[in-house]
């Protein structure tokens, strides 16, 4: 089993678009599951058009503080001591506040009467469906306003690995920039996508997400999508790819095709035959690089 970790540092790049279309491609040659690794706002599966979920269940990932007012002296070290402020004090008893604790356990630990009990909280739902292209897409959702979106990623990407055992390659759609639930994604990838843009806020997260995931000795190459808009721009970042000893794997031109087929949510080589021929190519790169 390979794992391909398709990321970008920057929002709204057309990375999933990318990986939807790259997973149907894969998938006539291999045994493919993808995998939507943002779980803050997971839409991998609405690009393949699947709206019901199988088996999404509820799981825990985080805790949270309990007070027993009735063991508590007063004292207000716990008020005093969280850092997240999410301690209110009244009626001269703590009380948590809504969204406030990130389980963190100081609390219990500064409580001289033992008052305070960290508990598991069901934070989030991961579940999967099965495509009409005939393969599965695994996905989780955080709860709003709740905080370990990293270790959700890990749970996804574990049923991923369970549910499909015999798999060739997984596909893991990284959520945008380079915070926890992007680490979460690429630790353990054979390969790296990154998409970016022309522009010069895409260049700089660009650079910044394949720091991190040089920091994890991951081979690498990049996609620049909608590559005509500028040009100047797209030959920079191609010469930092071939002084950085990176390989451009495609430039992409812009079409509004790609919104189109998101609107009908399909992906694009289903919904334009004439893109086939490109994520062919983008898939045979890919695949060069690793050993299957």
């Amino acid at each position: 089993m390979k794992q391909i970790t398709i990321l970008s540092g920057k929002g709204g790049v057309g990375k999933s678009s990318i990986t939807a279309s790259l997973g149907i491609v894969l998938s006539k040659r291999y045994k493919v599951i993808c995998v939507d690794c943002d779980v803050d706002a997971s839409n991998l599966a609405l690009v393949f058009g699947v709206k019901k979920l199988k088996d999404f269940k509820e799981i825990s990932t985080n805790q949270k503080a309990v007070f027993d007012c009735k063991k508590c002296n007063s004292c207000k070290k716990c008020f005093e001591s969280c850092y997240f402020n999410a301690i209110s004090w009244e009626s001269n008893k703590p009380k948590l506040k809504e969204f406030g604790c990130e389980g963190c356990g100081v609390c219990e630990l500064v409580c001289p009467c033992g008052a305070v009990e960290l508990k598991e909280i069901y934070n989030a739902k991961i579940g999967y469906g099965k495509t009409r292209y005939g393969f599965n897409v695994v996905t989780g959702q955080l709860e709003m306003g709740e905080s370990g979106s990293g270790k959700v990623v890990y749970e996804v990407r574990k049923l991923a690995s369970e549910i499909g055992k015999d798999a060739d390659i997984i596909l893991n759609d990284a959520a945008a920039g380079i915070g926890c639930p992007v680490i979460a994604s690429v630790v353990g990838s054979e390969y790296a996508i990154a998409v970016t843009e022309p522009t010069p806020s895409g260049f700089s997260d660009l650079k910044r997400a394949l720091q991190m995931v040089h920091h994890f000795n991951i081979d690498a190459g990049i996609i620049i999508n909608k590559f005509d808009l500028n040009k100047d721009y797209s030959e920079k970042i191609a010469e930092f790819a071939r002084t950085s000893g990176l390989s451009i794997i495609k430039k992409i031109p812009y079409d509004k095709t790609f919104s189109d087929a998101l609107v009908h949510m399909t992906p694009v080589v289903s919904y334009d035959k004439d893109y086939l021929k490109l994520f062919e190519s983008i898939a045979d790169t890919v695949i060069s690089r690793l050993s299957i």
